[in-house]
């Protein structure tokens, strides 16, 4: 496949100039291996998923790492934890000596884990996520961001399937005893009918008869894996009793679509999850455009017990936000715009000598229309993909 610019590369070359090692972590099939061997065409490359290798580095780790050249990629570190420790004495050793050490997983929390214990101080952790629409014009609302998808997009479905069959049987399984895969893939699809709404893990519990329990800890290996994404309330005093709970989407729209088996396009623009899949796609983009410039990701909705509702709200400088609508049509009038500007009265009056909340209703792209930017007072009607070049 050809290369594709990746938005981390900037933020991927800055930390080996300022680190010994750089890990760097996402879902399975992201890209990761690529964007390094693309950025180190010289360096050395081990993956660590293959048997033969991994026994070596078990029989003789110091004898086997005395043999490798830095700089180097290790694959899938989290296969062999230990390695975090050995390579913590190659960097204490020669401290100075930045940018040695590239290490990738795609199970965040066993390796975050291994990095808290034993490579803090000595490694930049990055994120990388599926191509964005920022990257990629291949990537859609149908289709999602997998690179493989985007390259090979007619064998989308073929490709979607064995992806499902492989999480379910190798990083489930490293996560957790997840004991009955047959029950943990009806949760997939049951979770993905639930796409873009208020996670009720009780509600998800029943239909499969399993406990609540079970159900936090397969939506903990969901997100621990970048599968899905929590997104949580906005708290802030404004004299409204607030809804506490989190929304659940899961983190490629293409994936949720395989899952609600909507085989195309023209069945996903008759499909009534059409504007709760098209919301996940805008979090998605919001979420990579935030990890990608190595932040961590941080956005929330708002919903109060009276029916105010806005989509997303995002974190700006000086306690400030911005606001997010998103409609799944092609075009959209000024009373998308209402909730926002209810939301923002309410901000303003609470903090009035703050600049105006900023806000956006995001749209689908519509193929005869005109683009209108202004919508109301305050408010700019986008495109997705003008609204993410802008972020």
């Amino acid at each position: 496949m050809r290369y594709i610019h990746r938005e981390l590369e900037g933020p991927l070359r800055q930390a080996a100039k300022n680190f010994p090692a750089v890990v760097l972590t996402g879902p399975r099939r992201a890209g990761k291996t690529w964007l390094l061997r693309h950025l180190l065409p010289k360096a050395g490359y081990f993956l660590l998923e293959d048997p033969n290798l991994v026994a070596r580095l078990r029989a003789d780790p110091h004898g086997f790492l005395d043999a490798v050249k830095t700089p180097v990629v290790l694959d899938e570190v989290q296969h062999v934890p230990e390695v975090f420790a050995l390579v913590r004495a190659r960097i204490d050793g020669k401290p100075r000596r930045t940018g040695q050490w590239f290490l990738t997983g795609s199970q965040e929390a066993p390796l975050m884990h291994g990095v808290t214990e034993s490579m803090a101080g000595r490694a930049a952790v990055l994120q990388l996520r599926p191509f964005s629409v920022r990257e990629s014009r291949k990537v859609s609302l149908f289709r999602g961001g997998y690179p493989e998808v985007v390259a090979r997009p007619a064998a989308a479905r073929l490709w979607f399937s064995s992806f499902v069959q492989t999480y379910l049987e190798r990083d489930v399984r490293a996560v957790t005893a997840v004991k009955d895969l047959a029950t943990f893939r009806r949760f997939l699809a049951i979770l993905a009918a639930r796409h873009g709404q208020i996670l009720n893990k009780s509600d998800l519990a029943a239909p499969l008869g399993v406990s609540v329990p079970t159900i936090t800890q397969w939506l903990g290996v969901l997100e621990t894996t970048a599968q899905i994404l929590i997104v949580p309330p906005f708290y802030v005093n404004l004299g409204k009793r607030l809804i506490k709970s989190p929304k659940v989407y899961f983190a490629d729209s293409g994936l949720a679509c395989h899952l609600l088996g909507i085989d195309s396009a023209a069945e996903l623009a008759k499909s009534p999850f059409l504007g709760a899949l098209f919301e996940g796609f805008v979090a998605g983009e919001l979420t990579k455009a935030q990890v990608h410039r190595g932040q961590r990701p941080e956005i929330y909705y708002f919903r109060d017990e009276q029916g105010l509702e806005v989509d997303f709200l995002l974190p700006r400088a000086g306690g400030k936000v911005a606001l997010v609508e998103c409609k799944a049509a092609r075009s959209v009038s000024p009373a998308a715009a209402a909730p926002m500007l209810r939301l923002a009265a309410a901000f303003n009056k609470r903090e009035p000598r703050n600049a105006p909340v900023e806000m956006f209703v995001v749209h689908q792209k519509s193929k005869t229309a005109s683009a209108t930017q202004a919508l109301a007072p305050g408010v700019r009607a986008l495109t997705c993909q003008d609204f993410v070049a802008e972020l």
